[in-house]
Order: structure tokens, then C-alpha cells, then sequence
């Protein structure tokens, strides 16, 4: 049995003529015959019985025909939503990021993204996460594109670098070192530490900072995100180097800037190699790396 037969046999029962089916489907009236025969062979009934040149279904045809009708009819459903979620003007686009994207990079630029007529009705799905879990979901296929730190050994996967995220220092409101505004890393080695867990991308990161810098951090505490650390510096557990997210009304923090011209993390937007993308997610793709190239994001004057 295949799709075919279904749809021949769907023709024949509606018009109830095998020469008019096979002019309507295109094909010739024997092979129509043959195709109908083999299925009723394989389904071990008559689906039809003659009526001079006409024909018309006997009881199981009929019992079947309805099956049929339903099966084509969910399968047509499922072509309009597959042409339409893969069209390059109505598409839909899964993406994922870390969080310090959240309230301004992602919005901003979906925004910008759909403010072109080509674009209007393109849909996107959101998702945070860390990167580790933002790179698994790519990989399998849970999202289209996710925005992230770099994570090495990863040859299936391509990092396209937009800008640079400038880190910051953050400590509770009441510290010693909230009287300062700019500070150099080195001021800060005497100090209790709150870090990004070191198995996460940008906790690596910042242990190699501290290692530019001949500083042996003393940590005391980790966290896998920036709510997390915000919140235990808050709390007064230590002092940390952060990503900046915008809102930190909720924290009980004071952010310094840093001296060291290399305290930074670099934001990169990966996607599977050498697989389908569908239109809109390529252009997407096109999109942002002709807008986000070499940029700090969180300049808030």
C-alpha cells in the first residue's frame, strides 16, 4: 500500500467512473485499474463492484473510504503547516540564550528583524539557559540557533562571533570597595570571591582572567548564572566578576567598572553545520552577523 493507491482510490470512489478518475489523476486507465486491484489484493476485500460503465463502493470500500479521507486529510494539514513553518516569509524560529541577553541584545534585534515586511509574520520560540544546555538543545535539534559563550570541541557546531560583553565587578552595598567606580583586578585578590560554576562556559572564562591577572582567587561559593551570583553577593557572601545584566533593582549590589582592557567575554551565535536550515532561519543567520559584528552591547548612556 502506498499514497498513492489512497489517493487513486479516494478519485475513484468520488467519482465512481474509472475512466474519468484516470483523466482527473492523470494517468492511464489501466494502470488506474491495476493500482486499485493490488490494493484490494492486499487489504483481502472487493472495494468496488460494477454498475455498467460506473462503479460504486460496497460496504468495506465504504467503511474504508472514510479512514482514507481522514488519513489524506491530516496528512494535507501536516503539508500546509510544513510548507508554512519552513516558508522564508512565515516561518518559525527556535532560539535560545544566556540570560544577560535577555532584556536587551534578543528583543532588540528579533524586533528589528521583524520590523521588515519580509519578515512580519515569521514566529520565533524563546528559551534561556547556560551555555552547555543551549548547545546540547542544538544539537538535538531542539533549537535553530542559540546565543552563547564559545565551547572548544564542539566540530559539529559553528561559532560566529558578534561582539565582546564587558564584565564587571559587583559587591554588596555596604563594602569596603562600593566607595570605588573603576578598579583594577588586582585590588580585589584579599577579597572572598562568589564565581560562575568553573565547569560553565563563562566560569572558565573568568578563571582564566584571574589567571592574566597572577591572581588566586579565593573562592567561596559558586553559581551557574548571574541571578544566582547576584544574589549571594547581595547577601554578602563575597565579591564578584559578573556579566552586567540591566535590571539588577531587586540586588543589593554596586557594580564597578574594571581597568583591565581584557575583562571581557566574547558572545558568539552558533548553529549545527552541514545541516538544513530553513529559510527564515537563514536569513536570521544572514541578519544578525550583518548587525552584531564587534560590538559592546551594554552601553546604557
Amino acid at each position: 500500500m502506498n499514497l498513492n493507491q489512497l489517493y487513486y482510490f479516494k478519485t475513484v470512489a468520488q467519482l465512481q467512473h474509472f475512466r474519468k478518475a484516470a483523466e482527473k489523476l492523470n494517468i492511464s486507465q489501466p494502470s488506474l485499474s491495476l493500482s486499485i486491484s493490488n490494493l484490494e489484493k492486499e487489504l483481502g476485500t472487493y472495494l468496488f463492484e460494477r454498475q455498467g460503465r460506473n462503479v460504486s463502493l460496497t460496504k468495506y470500500g465504504e467503511i474504508y473510504l472514510e479512514y482514507v479521507k481522514e488519513a489524506l486529510s491530516i496528512l494535507e494539514i501536516g503539508e500546509k503547516k510544513l510548507r508554512k513553518i519552513t516558508s522564508d516569509t512565515q516561518g518559525h524560529i527556535d532560539i535560545a540564550y544566556i540570560s544577560p541577553l535577555a532584556s536587551y541584545f534578543i528583543p532588540k534585534k528579533v524586533r528589528a528583524f521583524l520590523e521588515s515586511d519580509d519578515n512580519k509574520d515569521i514566529k520565533f520560540t524563546f528559551r534561556q539557559g547556560i551555555t552547555s544546555q543551549l548547545i546540547d538543545g542544538l544539537k538535538r535539534s531542539k533549537y535553530d540557533i542559540v546565543f552563547c559563550s564559545y565551547i572548544e570541541d564542539e566540530p559539529e557546531i559553528v561559532f560566529d562571533l558578534l561582539f565582546k560583553d564587558e564584565l564587571l565587578l559587583i559587591v554588596p552595598q555596604d563594602h569596603p570597595l562600593s566607595v570605588l567606580d573603576v578598579i583594577d583586578l588586582k585590588d580585589i585578590s584579599k577579597y572572598p570571591i562568589v564565581s560562575y560554576e568553573k565547569s560553565t562556559a563563562l566560569g572558565k572564562v573568568t578563571m582564566d582572567i584571574f589567571k592574566k591577572a597572577d591572581i588566586t582567587p579565593n573562592i567561596i561559593c559558586e553559581s551557574e548564572d548571574e541571578n544566582g551570583i547576584y544574589g549571594l553577593v547581595s547577601e554578602g557572601f563575597g565579591i564578584a566578576l559578573v556579566a552586567d545584566i540591566i535590571n539588577t533593582d531587586n540586588f543589593k549590589v554596586k557594580q564597578i567598572k574594571i581597568k583591565n582592557t581584557d575583562c571581557n567575554r566574547s558572545i558568539y551565535m552558533a548553529y549545527k553545520k552541514n545541516t538544513y536550515q530553513a529559510p527564515a532561519v537563514r536569513k536570521f543567520i544572514k541578519y544578525i552577523n550583518s548587525t552584531s559584528k564587534d560590538i559592546f552591547i551594554y552601553d546604557n548612556n
